[in-house]
């Protein structure tokens, strides 16, 4: 019988790992949302077990294999991913194929977050955050312990709230401190919970998207996505309403997929990565006065991939 093609995407950020494997429809046949915990590799090769388990392999065959996010040229490397683009990319395409009329993608994340700009179905600009995490997801993860409650109640807390309190948002420190503030003033807790996620909003909107014209329809993205106190904070602040998908967190790695499949390039995945064991090393190069350093991956102690080189006396070659 012959096999239906199915594509991998993998989206490896600094907090969260998310893979998907879909047909030649953009269907999601198989999909995964992990923790990265600081370790791109382990994260993968658990992503990987998780999609293996729900993947149909007795009608479909995986073909073609590609990674986005921060550690996309690692995992890329390791799983030997055709395609390798960067989260901008890869979050249009994902976002404009189940959403082609959409203008505007907010994207906030673990510790990062971007708005792309979209005409015709094509990123036409975006901006991602630099220095400031007050409106990450990382913020909020982190004010949710200072207050005891589980940073997933956030969003339903909030919405409870009749008066939220002004929290500086401009930076962390400021917004924590303010936010210690307000607990020893006697706030409410959903009024502080509230004020924390229209702090985000403002904190986005003034930095990531200062300068940008917002245009509708808009589709909110990313695990803060989730929340519902900074999805009503952020339709206030924008007098609009916004559109939250529920594969909004695996836009992505949805992304990287179709990209994959539109290559042309037609190489069987196995997922015997998830059984290898792999390992970095920084090499030194010393040849020339740039004295570069180059980063190294082994795969059963077989070196598969160098990167760092800004010559050829550099170069490292994979081992056959």
């Amino acid at each position: 019988m012959m096999k239906r093609q199915a594509y991998l995407g993998i989206d490896i950020g600094s907090i969260s790992t998310k893979g998907v494997i879909i047909d030649e429809k953009n269907k999601i046949l198989a999909s995964a949302y992990i923790w990265t915990e600081g370790d791109p590799i382990g994260a993968s090769k658990k992503l990987l077990h998780l999609l293996e388990e729900q993947f149909d392999k007795e009608h479909y065959q995986i073909t073609a294999a590609g990674t986005t996010g921060s550690a996309r040229k690692l995992v890329g490397t390791m799983i030997g991913a055709g395609t390798v683009k960067n989260e901008i990319t890869a979050h249009a395409v994902g976002t404009t194929s189940l959403h082609p009329d959409v203008r505007t993608i907010l994207e906030i994340g673990g510790q990062d977050s971007k708005i792309i700009l979209v005409e015709n179905g094509v990123a036409v600009d975006y901006a991602m955050n630099t220095l400031c995490a007050a409106g990450t997801g990382a913020f909020l993860s982190s004010q949710s312990k200072r207050l005891g409650i589980d940073v997933e109640d956030f969003g339903e807390i909030a919405l409870h709230s009749q008066r939220p309190a002004r929290i500086a948002a401009r930076c962390t420190v400021f917004a924590e401190s303010d936010l210690v503030h307000k607990i020893q003033m006697g706030y409410a807790k959903e009024d502080i919970v509230a004020g924390l996620c229209q702090a985000v909003a403002e904190n986005y909107l003034n930095n990531v998207g200062k300068g940008k014209k917002i245009l509708s329809p808009v589709v909110f993205q990313g695990g803060v996505s989730k929340n519902a106190g900074v999805v009503s904070a952020m339709k206030k602040a924008l007098g609009c309403d916004i559109l939250v998908d529920e594969n909004g967190h695996l836009m992505g790695a949805l992304g990287i997929a179709i990209l994959a499949g539109r290559s042309g390039s037609i190489q069987e995945f196995d997922f015997s990565a998830e059984h290898a064991a792999f390992q970095t090393r920084e090499v030194n190069c010393g040849r020339c006065p740039n004295n570069c350093e180059i980063i190294c991956v082994y795969r059963d102690g077989k070196l598969i991939d160098s990167w760092g080189n800004r010559c050829e006396k550099g170069a490292l070659r994979a081992e056959k």
